[in-house]
């Protein structure tokens, strides 16, 4: 399954793809406001549908993305675009987590997130350039 031309490349998504399955994706699509409780999130009050229906939205779009770069973890060269996708990915989420920070409008375990995510951006775009050319 992994790459022995590409390890570093391979263990980059076979890593990243598990994690970010099993603490973001799969929490997000089937329980939403238990996985934000978890990250320090105040419980909303009333209706909650909007916001279960956000969560499991981006939880279906962050599985759909996971499933998509699983396919090539044991040849990573085939498509370097996939490191492309995460490193573009890795910016919206910093912007969306700094913005978030600046307004003091979330938990500190999201503005934590923001230094994740641009570890994992740049290594994304280091790979793709200087490992994959």
């Amino acid at each position: 399954m992994i790459s022995a031309e590409y390890p570093l490349a391979s263990w980059f998504l076979a890593v990243s793809t598990t994690f970010f399955l099993l603490v973001f994706a799969l929490p997000l699509l089937l329980m939403p406001l238990r996985w934000s409780r978890w990250f320090g999130w105040a419980p909303v009050q009333g209706n909650t549908d909007l916001t279960v229906y956000f969560g499991r939205c981006l939880g279906g779009v962050a599985l759909a993305i996971i499933l998509t770069v699983v396919r090539y973890i044991p040849d990573p060269r085939s498509q370097p675009a996939l490191f492309e996708l995460i490193g573009w990915v890795c910016v919206a989420m910093v912007v969306v987590h700094a913005w978030g920070a600046l307004r003091r409008a979330q938990p500190l375990s999201e503005t934590i997130e923001t230094f994740f995510y641009a570890v994992v951006g740049v290594v994304a775009m280091w790979i793709r350039y200087r490992t994959l050319g």
